[in-house]
């Protein structure tokens, strides 16, 4: 068996790519590279593995999306400036803990909002801020 290895930015792009949890890494590569779908057989130690770091404990992951911990969060709403951050596995604003953007959108506009479009993010050591819907794997 062979084994590669894949730097962070890699790995959370192809966990980015998989829709489901029967979708391996080895089956988005082998999408990616125009390759034919792979047949699953008893045989598969022919199979590369790849050799991922571990997640972070803190991230926060929703909707397939893992956003490292550290990940600031901005959403303008009503000429204001609202900011969020991933602590501890979770959306914090304002000193409370968020499951989804959209619960944390709708703390700030007290109405239901789709909060993949309401937020925006910015990665640690990313100088670039990017709409969280933008990040979202696609169906």
């Amino acid at each position: 068996m062979r084994t590669i290895e894949v730097d962070f930015d890699v790995f959370k792009a192809l966990t980015l790519r998989r829709p489901a949890e029967s979708v391996t890494e080895n089956d988005v590569l082998r999408e990616l590279l125009g390759l034919s779908p792979a047949h699953r057989s008893p045989n598969a130690s022919r199979m590369a593995s790849v050799i991922v770091p571990p997640l972070d404990p803190d991230s926060w992951l929703s909707k397939g999306v893992r956003f490292p911990a550290g990940t600031e969060f901005r959403a303008h709403y009503k000429g204001e400036t609202h900011l969020a951050r991933v602590e501890k596995g979770a959306l914090v604003l304002g000193g409370k803990r968020y499951d989804t953007p959209s619960s944390a959108a709708m703390a700030i506009t007290k109405s239901p909002v789709n909060g993949w479009t309401f937020w925006e993010c910015r990665t640690p050591g990313q100088a670039a801020w990017r709409m969280i819907k933008t990040m979202r794997p696609h169906k």
